[in-house]
């Protein structure tokens, strides 16, 4: 019943059953008034565009979704990977994990306590890189990725978060 929630505000406008980035953003601004939310409207636009032909299906959507809210560990972090992996050529780099930290530090916009510098985003993005990349080669693959994460009990907490909600 409650997934039904989730599924309304993208679809009950596109008979088509198809949406396009400007609904993504749409219904992201609505959520977050207080914010700019568009870049990371665009950013997840791009991760549930798997064929990236430039819209998204309601199957697109729903697989998404239901990897994000009942998939197992493994594909949650393959997921959130494909996402911070901006050009979708198997590394995350530090600049695209900066994009993404920034993209959502503007969509939180005044909601965050206590306001945040302007340096705060690219502190946490050198912590998290330090962390992940355990070659320093200046990548994270997804292996490092996915064994970072596995190994980190904040980030394994707020991968639960997507359970509770429904």
């Amino acid at each position: 019943m409650g997934n039904d929630l989730l599924f309304q505000p993208v679809f009950q406008e596109c008979p088509s059953g198809v949406v396009n980035e400007d609904t993504f953003k749409d219904i992201y601004a609505q959520f977050f008034p207080q914010g700019d939310a568009s870049t990371y409207a665009h950013f997840l636009f791009n991760a549930f565009d798997t064929d990236h032909n430039g819209s998204v299906s309601f199957e697109d959507f729903v697989m998404g979704l239901s990897i994000l809210l009942r998939g197992t560990v493994q594909e949650k972090l393959i997921w959130a990977f494909n996402l911070y992996d901006i050009n979708k050529d198997g590394y995350i780099t530090k600049e695209e994990m900066l994009d993404i930290m920034k993209a959502i530090y503007d969509m939180m916009g005044k909601c965050t306590y206590p306001v945040l510098k302007e340096e705060t985003p690219r502190q946490h993005v050198e912590v998290f890189f330090q962390k992940m990349d355990k070659n320093k080669d200046g990548v994270v693959t997804i292996d490092e990725f996915i064994d970072c994460c596995q190994n980190d009990e904040n980030i394994m907490r707020s991968m639960h978060l997507f359970e509770n909600v429904l």
